[in-house]
């Protein structure tokens, strides 16, 4: 029997398979497809664009049952969702939830469950509006987000360009710290990310970034991400740190779900948000698309990849 080949080397490279053998119809509404934070759908006559996100959450890869309590997966699985909203500058809609439970997951989680996502729900006005439920060996679940944003604003990967300025939110390194001791903030930081919907609207509304999208895998992985999408390369410093957490927690340790964005170098982006850090890190550079360099070395994407070591 012949050895099965690998999917591929990278989850960038199975993307990119993918998206080439897709073609969006014209006259479909569909405005960008494969390859972004969201995909958008622009109805015919409509003032603003529908965003379009799904996200996995799977037991033993984003959530052990033994260390993660109920409500704080619950939380997590539409935190990842909305904050895809949030790095495309939109306003959450509805959400969709598909739900798959292994035989240890009783009632009493579901319950937990479900009261960790429609607290957020209800907080960031995204009603959960249906989705599906299955039995399976392990928990794992699928949220779909829908929002908006105003006819053509959205922010997304594609529009950097050379000598403009990066920029992170927040501190980062938090979540893999936590992830990595299971205690104090950084712990916090893990299981109860907060999607940052009002800033990615700030952005896009008042700083006019160029290009955004949100730190899920790492911050060396996605502004790899980032430079390839604008076809270009970066030269930056080190990010501000989560207290507690390394250099290359917060280089590589994803799941911070900070916003990592753009903006012309004479724009003014203040130092803060609503109290939280808005920090220049670098810029864009001509160069090889793709490629970082930390003070002038080389910085290697070694975010967390799903296929890396398949």
């Amino acid at each position: 029997m012949p050895r099965p080949t690998k999917v591929a080397n990278s989850e960038l490279a199975l993307i990119e398979r993918i998206r080439k053998r897709v073609a969006l119809p014209r006259g479909s509404g569909s405005v960008l497809g494969i390859g972004d934070d969201c995909a958008i759908f622009r109805p015919r006559g409509a003032t603003e664009d529908l965003l379009f996100t799904t996200d996995m959450l799977i037991e033993d890869v984003h959530f052990r049952r033994e260390t993660h309590r109920a409500p704080d997966v619950g939380w997590k699985a539409l935190a990842r969702g909305l904050s895809d909203i949030a790095a495309m500058g939109g306003e959450p809609r509805f959400c969709l939830l598909s739900l798959a439970l292994a035989p240890w997951a009783g009632s009493d989680w579901v319950d937990g469950f479900y009261r960790g996502l429609l607290r957020l729900a209800g907080r960031e006005r995204t009603p959960l509006l249906g989705g599906d439920l299955a039995h399976s060996e392990k928990t794992m679940c699928d949220i779909v987000v829908c929002g908006s944003v105003p006819r053509g604003q959205a922010l997304r990967r594609d529009g950097a360009r050379a000598g403009q300025a990066i920029y992170v939110s927040g501190l980062l390194g938090g979540s893999a710290s936590g992830l990595a001791t299971g205690r104090g903030l950084a712990w916090k930081r893990h299981v109860h990310p907060e999607p940052r919907l009002a800033l990615g609207c700030f952005l896009r509304s008042e700083v006019h970034a160029t290009a955004a999208m949100d730190l899920s895998d790492g911050l060396s992985l996605d502004l790899h991400r980032l430079c390839l999408a604008s076809g270009l390369s970066a030269e930056i410093q080190a990010p501000a740190i989560f207290p507690g957490a390394t250099l290359e927690q917060a280089l590589h340790g994803g799941e911070d779900y900070e916003l990592l964005f753009t903006a012309p170098a004479r724009t003014r982006v203040p130092p803060e948000f609503e109290g939280l850090p808005l920090t220049r890190i670098g810029t864009m550079r001509k160069g090889r698309p793709g490629a970082v360099e930390l003070r002038g070395v080389p910085l290697a994407p070694l975010g967390y990849d799903h296929f890396r070591d398949l």
